[in-house]
């Protein structure tokens, strides 16, 4: 075994979150400005796979841990799924995740942490793990975190580009025109993805027409946004990103905060906005002109986000 580190992105949905449960796409990127890192060193014999988050300042022993620690589902199983991948024994290996990527704000906090230890470890056991292989295992972590993920998460984070993603298919990559740049505000309001899921997944057994209607829709507006970025036409994004999150409002996962930033992002100069990701807590993400970028950070700062990220977009080599 070898000393090595490995880390991986946060990621952002931009179009089609929750209708991509249902077979509708969605396109999402990597925020790169926000990462997990883990760096593996050999640990002492007999010490076995240590695990240790520098955050929360928690240790944890892969082989003390049961299933119903706090720790488990994060920190250990991503690491037991790569064990049995490989199948290779429990090392003497000392692991520390650190991570900048908010939780519980649809940013992929889980994914990115599971693909960082995933890839830490099988490069210190000397097998890493390619892309392709280290896609599915992640995605078995997502399904303890979520309990019916998309798996758009777990793409966007281990390919690390954007992509157009229709479950059960291969992701799709795809031409960037022109660059754009997003603003990611936090709303500092945590709220778990399985729960806005199984919420909607509630709402599509009461009543699936009205249900699928919308996530059709929702998915007519991943495809114009879609052709919208490959040509480059961007006055068109903005207000597809406005009618989604108006889609999403309907499906019950926005939240009166969030309703409030997309609104102050727009009248603060921004484009187009709405939520990302799970919903009722988390992120919006705005389409911005550079010039307007610090104007409408400062609105979305006086308006309840507790940080304001951005990221661009940047066009396909």
């Amino acid at each position: 075994m070898v000393a090595i580190s490995a880390s991986a992105p946060g990621k952002i949905i931009l179009f089609g979150e929750h209708a991509v449960v249902y077979g509708q796409p969605a396109i999402a990127a990597p925020l790169t400005t926000v990462q997990v890192t883990a760096a593996a060193e050999p640990g002492p014999p007999g010490s076995g796979l240590v695990i240790h988050a520098a955050d929360l300042g928690q240790t944890v022993v892969a082989a003390q841990a049961a299933p119903d620690d706090p720790f488990f589902d994060a920190l250990v199983h991503p690491a037991q799924l790569v064990l049995e991948h490989l199948r290779a024994p429990m090392p003497d290996l000392r692991l520390t995740v650190r991570s900048t990527i908010p939780v519980a704000s649809g940013l992929g906090s889980g994914a990115a942490l599971a693909a960082a230890i995933m890839r830490a470890l099988a490069a210190a056991l000397g097998a890493p793990l390619s892309d392709e292989a280290l896609n599915p295992l992640v995605y078995e972590v997502e399904k303890r975190h979520h309990g019916t993920p998309s798996g758009i998460d777990n793409t966007v984070i281990v390919y690390a580009r954007p992509v157009y993603f229709v479950r059960g298919t291969a992701p799709q990559t795809f031409s960037v025109a022109r660059p754009f740049t997003l603003l990611v505000a936090d709303s500092g309001q945590s709220s778990p993805t399985r729960l806005t899921v199984a919420d909607v997944r509630r709402l599509h057994d009461a009543d699936p027409p009205r249900l699928d209607a919308l996530f059709a829709r929702i998915g007519e507006i991943a495809r114009a946004a879609r052709r919208a970025i490959e040509a480059g036409t961007l006055d068109s994004l903005g207000p597809l990103m406005d009618e989604n999150h108006a889609l999403l409002r309907e499906l019950t996962v926005s939240s009166d905060l969030l309703d409030r930033l997309c609104q102050t992002a727009r009248d603060a100069g921004a484009r187009g906005a709405k939520l990302s990701g799970g919903g009722r807590g988390g992120t919006i993400i705005a389409l911005v002109d550079e010039p307007d970028a610090a104007p409408v950070t400062a609105a979305l700062r006086q308006a309840g986000a507790v940080r304001v990220l951005s990221t661009r977009i940047q066009p396909s080599p």
